[in-house]
């Protein structure tokens, strides 16, 4: 995979023993991060990133205007194993390479990126972590993981427990991958390119609302802050190989995508060790002030979700994204939507 920014860093995990039994050999976690760590190592904020996203993604949420101001926090970027930076089937060697990649849960991610934290920043209390979609998810098993780390927690468009629907949806993107006849059971010599295109057309369907296709807003999105650029298309065909086409053919590995979507797929903070496969139990015990933060029209994270974990939650609050966006609400690319996470984050930060 070529084409990657060199802004980050590697931090070798060694040898990672995964919640399926399988150990992954000189694992590597992918970071990034931004301002300084305090004397006394309280200004730590983990931000994790999301399907298919790299650390590059999560910028639009971190700078002097912002909630996670680098001048006053110590912004650590993980990138998930899985996504073509940190240890993934497209970068690892046999026999754990390609189609034989192993499945990775939330737990394995969080167990690695809590290695990094402790161990080789020595940090022992997180300010914050938050983050998008996946990075929601990871949020959720930070603060069951460890209680007493994490002070507050903010996921936006994400879930402590994917949903049989939301799981459902991710069938249909994975079929569109694998019957390309160029997969090959994940051995590819190329990138099935006609799956991944199929990809795109799939998840469209998926990622924004019907309101949003309905008002036409592709055809003026605004000046994203992810992507730092005016999003404008001329019409939807344009929007669907542009913005969705141009999104999954961009240095995107079928196989890695394919890892992130099983780590999706089986979200389950009650698959924690110690609580039994029981999703309550597991919430009742986050200690952490979290406000989740849904989607109004999230066509997969719904709000009703988050409004039946929140209730589990000792110190937990849902608020809403109203708008048209659906789950990309959460992506920095709406600039009213990134705005209203942002005063979020500097709420909970001050509380």
């Amino acid at each position: 995979m070529n084409g990657f920014p060199l802004d980050y860093e590697m931090y070798e995990l060694g040898n990672l023993i995964l919640q399926g039994g399988a150990t992954l050999r000189g694992a590597r976690l992918a970071y990034k991060t931004y301002g300084s760590l305090n004397a006394d190592k309280s200004n730590a904020i983990v931000y994790p990133t999301w399907y298919s996203g790299r650390h590059w993604d999560n910028e639009w949420l971190i700078g002097e205007d912002k909630a996670l101001d680098p001048t006053k926090y110590f912004i650590i970027v993980p990138n998930m194993i899985g996504n073509g930076l940190s240890s993934s089937p497209s970068n690892m060697p046999a026999p754990y390479n390609a189609g034989s990649f192993p499945n990775i849960t939330f737990y394995d991610q969080v167990q690695a990126q809590h290695q990094l934290v402790t161990e080789h920043f020595g940090i022992e209390t997180l300010a914050l972590v938050t983050g998008w979609s996946m990075g929601a998810g990871q949020t959720y098993q930070w603060a069951v993981s460890y209680p007493d780390m994490v002070q507050r927690a903010l996921p936006f468009c994400g879930s402590s427990k994917t949903s049989e629907h939301n799981f459902v949806f991710l069938e249909g993107v994975k079929a569109a991958l694998q019957t390309d006849s160029s997969f090959q059971n994940g051995f590819y010599t190329e990138q099935p390119t006609r799956g991944l295109r199929a990809v795109s057309r799939v998840y469209a369907g998926w990622g924004f609302s019907q309101a949003f296709y309905w008002d036409q807003v592709y055809k003026d999105m605004g000046f994203s802050a992810r992507l730092r650029a005016d999003l404008s298309y001329s019409s939807l065909e344009d929007f669907l190989v542009g913005y969705w086409e141009g999104h999954f053919l961009g240095h995107r590995d079928a196989n890695d995508l394919l890892t992130q979507l099983w780590t999706w797929q089986h979200g389950d903070v009650g698959a924690t060790p110690g609580f039994g496969g029981d999703h309550i139990k597991a919430l009742q015990s986050i200690k952490a002030k979290l406000i989740a933060l849904p989607a109004k029209k999230d066509l997969y994270f719904c709000p009703e979700d988050e409004e039946y974990a929140s209730q589990y939650i000792p110190n937990g609050e849902v608020r809403v994204i109203t708008g048209v966006w659906g789950h990309f609400a959460g992506s920095g690319d709406s600039p009213v939507d990134a705005a209203y996470i942002n005063s979020v984050a500097q709420e909970l930060l001050d509380s």
